[in-house]
């Protein structure tokens, strides 16, 4: 992804002196902070909704629509990405950022904040070792995306095999 002077002597590779386009770290630096201000309004509303509606939500068939609807907007945003102007489309991202949050926060009531954490700094620590690879190699990376579609169905297929097992009660 970064731009290489591919025109550079191998002393000057050697010594470390590979030009990077300054324009595309500008880039990648407004898009990191569109996505950080986007996980913090997901962590916002996730624990506004979890400390104002509580268990209410949890006990309510309303939790499915919170649960579905940012499923329903992406298949919206994808529908409409290429047609959508740059403030829509921010305004959407932010928009899909909340509702995440609402749906999280139903997770809150069900699982310890202990596992919660654990989970958001091995995605957090993934998400950075996969961005930094994804900008830093000189390889097409597009040509995976086949194999990890494939990989993502059969981990949903994993999942909902596993919802459905039930473990004996081992305490006799």
């Amino acid at each position: 992804m970064s731009n290489y002077d591919h025109n550079l002597t191998a002393a000057d590779r050697a010594g470390g002196e590979i030009a990077m386009d300054a324009g595309l770290r500008d880039y990648m630096l407004r898009i990191y902070a569109y996505m950080a201000a986007g996980v913090g309004l997901t962590a916002v509303v996730a624990w506004a909704t979890y400390q104002v509606i509580g268990p209410a939500l949890l006990q309510s068939s309303l939790m499915w629509v919170f649960i579905l609807a940012p499923l329903a907007l992406v298949f919206f945003i994808g529908s409409r990405i290429n047609t959508l102007s740059v403030s829509t489309a921010r305004l959407v991202f932010f928009v899909y950022a909340a509702l995440v949050g609402i749906s999280l926060s139903i997770l809150l009531h069900i699982y310890t904040s202990s596992s919660i954490t654990r989970v958001f700094f091995i995605a957090a620590a993934s998400f950075g070792a996969l961005s930094i690879l994804g900008y830093t190699t000189r390889r097409d990376l597009s040509g995976l995306g086949t194999f990890l579609l494939m990989g993502l169905v059969g981990i949903i297929i994993a999942s909902l095999v596993n919802c459905s097992y039930r473990r004996p009660d081992l305490t006799g």
